[in-house]
């Protein structure tokens, strides 16, 4: 059996593939890997295991920040610092030259505090707050509360615990660490270790990690649950032809619009059909893209060349490969749904509450998300409740944080 540790190694923390797509872009491999995260992570919350987990906040922007390795001065940076020439700014003047609006005011909050802590190295956080964003005292369901809203959803400390919150010019969480002697070579491990940093009245510094999942662990009924939709998910993936999985790996126009397809049903919290019907309606939906690309050009030869990229696609929905498409929306429904057990029983870590306030009022949420990390710090598989979040994330009922 392949380990939890050989799952997914992210060469930098800019983006994390979720566990049910593991299917369409890892092949075999990537489908086996899967089913056996689901089944580490399935050990950790049944207590045979330690655990190391991270909390996915959702703060923005992502923050990159400590010593430029070519000179040893202190910058902050966005995601653009693993471009081919690297974008860090080490002064107001560099930040407006790049930036404006809300996100150079965020940079220079950054720049200005964050070189208090005396950080080392290079690490990555997300963006909570600055000051003008902490609502000093909100009351919820009857409790006081200190909240933040940074996208969409509403993190809320109880108030008599929230002093730090309230003192703080700007409030970050960190998640990954960065190793190398230049930006380009540099590798990813989760974690970062907050205990090395300098106090400062003016961060509020958090830690995404968990260490230990307390008392949020399965019950012997829960445990049999996900036992039972991992036995389903090893008969599926039996099910499905390795040649259709090599060639979805194979063909990344095919897997992406797989994944657009999918998410269409997420983005409008709809559950997937019967697959049967999925796949029919997958076909549709990629014959209907390439034929309205076609409509947009005037040429035939324009049009001929959308024609051959659709013919192209069209070659793969041979029957032996439909019918393994079959199997495999099935593989990730299953891994889905044993997710989501997961991703319940997390949800009742942490002290910080969390919520989305709509045109009605307040709403319980759940965490953005989860990020399940190998011992060793450098392998991650991401746990999102997609249906919950991307609802919230879409819905024009639900208020975001830039809302007035």
């Amino acid at each position: 059996m392949e380990k939890f540790s050989s799952f997914i190694t992210e060469q930098k923390n800019t983006h994390m593939t979720h566990i049910e797509d593991k299917v369409l872009y890892g092949g075999v491999k990537g489908t086996r890997q899967a089913i056996n995260a689901l089944r580490e992570l399935r050990d950790m919350l049944a207590g045979k295991t330690d655990a190391k987990l991270s909390v996915k906040w959702d703060g923005a922007p992502a923050i990159f920040c400590g010593e430029d390795p070519s000179d040893g001065k202190f910058f902050v940076a966005k995601k653009g610092i693993f471009n081919a020439n690297p974008k860090v700014y080490k002064t107001d003047a560099e930040i407006d030259a790049d930036t404006s609006g809300d996100l150079a005011k965020k940079l220079k909050e950054a720049l200005k505090h964050l070189s208090a802590l005396g950080i080392k190295g290079v690490i990555q956080g997300d963006f909570l707050f600055s000051k003008s964003d902490v609502t000093k005292k909100e009351t919820i369901d009857g409790e006081d509360y200190t909240t933040f809203h940074p996208n969409t959803i509403i993190y809320a400390v109880p108030y008599d615990q929230a002093q730090e919150v309230r003192n703080a010019e700007i409030g970050i969480v960190w998640h990954t660490t960065y190793t190398g002697s230049d930006f380009a070579s540099m590798r990813a491990s989760y974690g970062v270790d907050v205990t090395k940093f300098r106090k400062s009245s003016k961060v509020w510094s958090q830690d995404a990690m968990l260490t230990s999942v307390g008392s949020a662990t399965l019950n012997a009924k829960e445990t049999e649950e996900v036992n039972t939709l991992l036995t389903t998910c090893g008969l599926l993936f039996n099910k499905i032809s390795g040649d259709t999985l090599r060639e979805i790996e194979k063909n990344q126009i095919l897997a992406q619009h797989i994944e657009q397809y999918n998410n269409t049903y997420v983005r409008a919290g709809q559950l997937l059909p019967p697959s049967a019907s999925h796949v029919n309606g997958l076909i549709r939906w990629i014959d209907k893209k390439y034929k309205k690309e076609m409509d947009k050009r005037k040429s035939d030869k324009g049009k001929k060349t959308q024609q051959d990229k659709l013919d192209v696609i069209m070659k793969f929905f041979s029957t032996a490969n439909k019918k393994s498409l079959i199997n495999m929306f099935d593989l990730q429904k299953t891994i889905v749904l044993a997710k989501l057990k997961l991703i319940n029983k997390l949800n009742s870590i942490g002290k910080t509450s969390t919520f989305v306030k709509t045109k009605k009022g307040y709403k319980v949420a759940g965490a953005e998300g989860f990020v399940a990390i190998d011992k060793l710090g450098n392998d991650a598989v991401k746990l999102v409740d997609r249906m919950e979040f991307s609802y919230n994330n879409f819905s024009s009922d639900v208020l975001k944080g830039w809302d007035k």
